[in-house]
C-alpha cells in the first residue's frame, strides 16, 4: 500500500479519495490523496522501491485545483516548468509531475481529481477562462454583452454599437469585428452577460471604473434582437399610400416601409430592423422616434403602437400586431391574480385574495391604488424584477408579460403594508381554512 506522509494540523484526513496521483507506469500502484493537506511518500524513480516524501499537496478553495510544494532536495517539473526546493505550483486535472529534473529514470504521474457531486457542481460553476470572455475591440471582460450571428462571436454592446455605426456610415455591409465575416444579427445574451458579472465580482481587478462603464453604456444601441442592413429593394415603383398591397412577384421585404415610404420614411440598404416579439413581423430600428418601439420592461421591441401611429394596418404580406401589445400601464385591466404572484404560492394568492375581499374592494381598485403610488415615487422599486425600474410611471409603455410582473410587485407591497395585527390575520387564515374546506366539501358530494 502506498503511504501518505504525516498531514498538516489544518489537514482533515476522510475516507473521501479526493485525488490521485496516477502512476505512468501500470506495474506500480496509484498515490491516493484523501487529506486536504499532506505530504506525498511514493517511489521517485524505478531504481529504487524505497519511498520518499519529496512534495505536499494543498486542496484549494476552488475544487478544481491544488497546490504543490516541492519537499525534496531534487527540482521537480510541473507540466515542464521546473519547480525548485520550496516552491510551489499551482496544479489542475491532468497535470504532469515528473519528481526529478528530467525524464530519464524517474517516475511520471498525472494528477487527477475525483468526480463527487460537490467537485463537480463546482466545476460547472467556475471553469471559465477569462480570455473567453473578453471583447476583441476592447480587450476587457464583456460588458452588456451582445452576440452577433452567424458567427456567434460577443462584444460589450457599447463597443459593439460604435462599430456598427461607423461601419454603417462607410459601407453598406456590417463585418465582424473578430473574424470579418457578414453581419446579419445582433442580440443581447443574457446568459454570458450573468457569466460575466460573475467572474467580476469574483476578480475585482477585472473590473472597470465607473467612469468607463457610464460611456460604454452612453453608446451601447443594441436594446434588443436586431436584424442588420439587409433589406432587399422592391422590384415594384414604390406606393406612396399607407394602405400596403399585397406583393405578388415574389420579392422578400422585411417591412411595409421597405416598399414604400410612410409618414416620409422608406427603409434602404442599410436600414436595421427589429423583430416584433408578438407577432413576429419586421419594422425599422428608428431611434429618438416620439413613437415607442420597445417594452420599458423588458426591453424587447413590438410593433403595434409604431404601425398604428402611422396608419400601417395588418396585409396578407406583412404581419402587423394590435396595438395593445404594448400600452401605458395605466390602460391595463386586470380581474384575477396573475399565477406568478408570491412566487407562484396558491396559498399565499388566497390570502391575498381573502385581503381584498374583506377591505370589501376588487383587485383593479388595489392595482390602480399602487400605481398611483408608483408614479408619486412612494414605492422603493429596487426590488422589482423590469428592467428601468426607477424610471416607471403610470405612462410607462409595457407588455402584458412585463404588467403581469409589475402586478406581482405591487402585491408584494400590498401584503407588507397590511397591519399586522393578530386578530386580522387569525381572520383572514380562518376565511382560507373556509375557502379550503368549501373546497373538499364540494369534491365529496361530486364524488
Amino acid at each position: 500500500m502506498v503511504e501518505m506522509g504525516e498531514s498538516s494540523a489544518s489537514a482533515k484526513p476522510s475516507d473521501e479519495i479526493w485525488a490521485k496521483l496516477v502512476q505512468s507506469d501500470s506495474r506500480y500502484l496509484n498515490v491516493e490523496i484523501r487529506s486536504d493537506e499532506g505530504e506525498i511518500c511514493s517511489e521517485i524513480s524505478a531504481t529504487s522501491s524505497d519511498k520518499h516524501s519529496w512534495c505536499k499537496i494543498s486542496r484549494n478553495s476552488d475544487l478544481c485545483s491544488a497546490t504543490m510544494e516541492n519537499k525534496s532536495s531534487n527540482t521537480i517539473l510541473v507540466d515542464g516548468a521546473e519547480v525548485g526546493n520550496g516552491d510551489t505550483a499551482v496544479i489542475k486535472d491532468g497535470s504532469e509531475i515528473i519528481p526529478g529534473p528530467d525524464r530519464e529514470g524517474f517516475f511520471s504521474y498525472k494528477f487527477q481529481i475525483m468526480s463527487s457531486p460537490e467537485t463537480s457542481q463546482t466545476l460547472l460553476k467556475i471553469c471559465v477562462d477569462v480570455d473567453h470572455a473578453k471583447c476583441s475591440i476592447c480587450l476587457n471582460i464583456w460588458h452588456d454583452v451582445v452576440t452577433v450571428a452567424p458567427c456567434l462571436h460577443n462584444f460589450c454592446n457599447g463597443c459593439f454599437s460604435e462599430w456598427l455605426r461607423r461601419s454603417q456610415e462607410k459601407r453598406s455591409t456590417v463585418l465582424c469585428p473578430q473574424c470579418r465575416a457578414v453581419v446579419q444579427f445582433v442580440g443581447k445574451n443574457h446568459f454570458l452577460r450573468t457569466i460575466a458579472e460573475d467572474m467580476v465580482r469574483a476578480d475585482s481587478s477585472l473590473r472597470r471604473s465607473h467612469d468607463e462603464v457610464a460611456l460604454l453604456d452612453t453608446y451601447a444601441s443594441v436594446r434588443s434582437n436586431l436584424v442588420i442592413g439587409s433589406a432587399k429593394k422592391s422590384r415594384k415603383r414604390a406606393n406612396t399610400s399607407t394602405t400596403m398591397v399585397d406583393q405578388s412577384d415574389g420579392s422578400d421585404h422585411h417591412c411595409p416601409q421597405c416598399v414604400t415610404a410612410v409618414g416620409g420614411f422608406r427603409c434602404n440598404n442599410n436600414t436595421d430592423h427589429l423583430q416584433c416579439q408578438a407577432c413576429g413581423g419586421m419594422m425599422p430600428s428608428r431611434n429618438g422616434l416620439s413613437v415607442p418601439q420597445y417594452c420599458l420592461g423588458c426591453d424587447r421591441p413590438f410593433c403595434g403602437p409604431y404601425w398604428n401611429a402611422l396608419g400601417v394596418t395588418r396585409s396578407s404580406s406583412y404581419p402587423v400586431c394590435s396595438r395593445d401589445t404594448l400600452k401605458p400601464i395605466s390602460e391595463y385591466t386586470i380581474s384575477a391574480i396573475p399565477l406568478l404572484v408570491h412566487e407562484k404560492n396558491p396559498h399565499e394568492q388566497k390570502i391575498t385574495e381573502s385581503c381584498i375581499r374583506q377591505m370589501g374592494r376588487t383587485l383593479q381598485d388595489v392595482i390602480s391604488e399602487w400605481i398611483v403610488k408608483l408614479n408619486n415615487k412612494e414605492i422603493d422599486t429596487t426590488r422589482m424584477t423590469l428592467n428601468h425600474a426607477d424610471m416607471m410611471t403610470a405612462g410607462t409603455l409595457v407588455c402584458s408579460d412585463c404588467y403581469q410582473k409589475l402586478v406581482s410587485f405591487l402585491l408584494y407591497w400590498f401584503r407588507i403594508s397590511i397591519p399586522n395585527h393578530k386578530h386580522q390575520q387569525e381572520k383572514i387564515a380562518g376565511m382560507v381554512m373556509h375557502v379550503e374546506h368549501s373546497t373538499v366539501m364540494k369534491i365529496m358530494l361530486v364524488n
